[in-house]
């Protein structure tokens, strides 16, 4: 049975790897036997954090930047990676960005740079990498969703359009791809303690009231997708295309 999540041999592509839920999945799809290849906005070329974990574990780590609300910063990637390494197996579209301002009042900056970090550059990278998956016939792509994905939100109305259609993408593209072997699936964090919700946790009101809506009785932590993580990137989820998992202490389930 645990050959089903065994990932010796793998190369995992990991966008958003140096912090929060990001590197916790870069540190477990490791801990599989995965080499990893990281990135995010300013990620340390040499010395990072998740480098370290990853190489404690025996594993190979190579990191990169890349501007993801830059289009053209997002294709020298590509080909930067597609040029110094060997083929992605998996990858994992974690990066993303979210600004927060009432929707009678937000910016067009706002709107333009949201959408181009959380969909723009995920479909481009999905579509380099997938398409080279689909030519060998096997691959996974898991995509960070979220409970926006599902609900709208408030004051964040470009972080809840992106996560609506990455929801959307990744049925899409997994309609295109499964007969091809490539997975593609995503995960939908609830509320957990990261960057992302530092000014809800930071709010003594809006914070209760999601405590109070959460079954589990707790902010979520990055290492409770490790497991998840896993499975998507793994064998063990061989039949399962377009599915998004919720990972959310049982908030949608209230």
């Amino acid at each position: 049975m645990m050959n089903l999540f065994d990932l010796k041999g793998k190369t995992a592509l990991v966008t958003g790897c140096k912090r929060g839920i990001g590197k916790a999945i870069a540190v477990a799809l490791a801990e599989a036997g995965a080499d990893v290849i990281g990135v995010s906005a300013t990620l340390e070329l040499s010395g990072s954090i998740v480098e370290q974990e990853v190489a404690n574990l025996g594993r190979n780590f190579k990191a990169y930047q890349c501007d993801f609300s830059d289009r053209s910063s997002v294709y020298s990637f590509i080909e930067q990676v597609k040029r110094e390494n060997q083929s992605v197996n998996i990858l994992f579209n974690n990066a993303g960005t979210i600004l927060r301002t009432p929707a009678a009042e937000h910016p067009d900056k706002y709107w333009d740079e949201v959408i181009d970090v959380n969909l723009n550059a995920q479909f481009i990278i999905s579509r380099e990498f997938g398409k080279e998956m689909v030519k060998s016939g096997g691959g996974k792509i898991i995509f960070t969703a979220s409970l926006l994905t599902f609900q709208g939100g408030v004051t964040v109305p470009g972080y809840a359009a992106s996560k609506g259609a990455i929801g959307s993408l990744t049925k899409a593209l997994a309609n295109e791809w499964a007969a091809s072997g490539v997975n593609v699936n995503a995960i939908a964090p609830g509320y957990i303690s990261t960057d992302n919700t530092e000014a809800l946790r930071n709010d003594p009101a809006r914070s209760e009231a999601i405590l109070s809506r959460i079954p589990a009785g707790r902010w979520g932590k990055p290492e409770d997708f490790k497991g998840v993580a896993l499975f998507l990137a793994s064998s063990a989820s061989d039949y399962v295309h377009g599915t998004i998992i919720t990972v959310d202490g049982g908030w949608m389930g209230r």
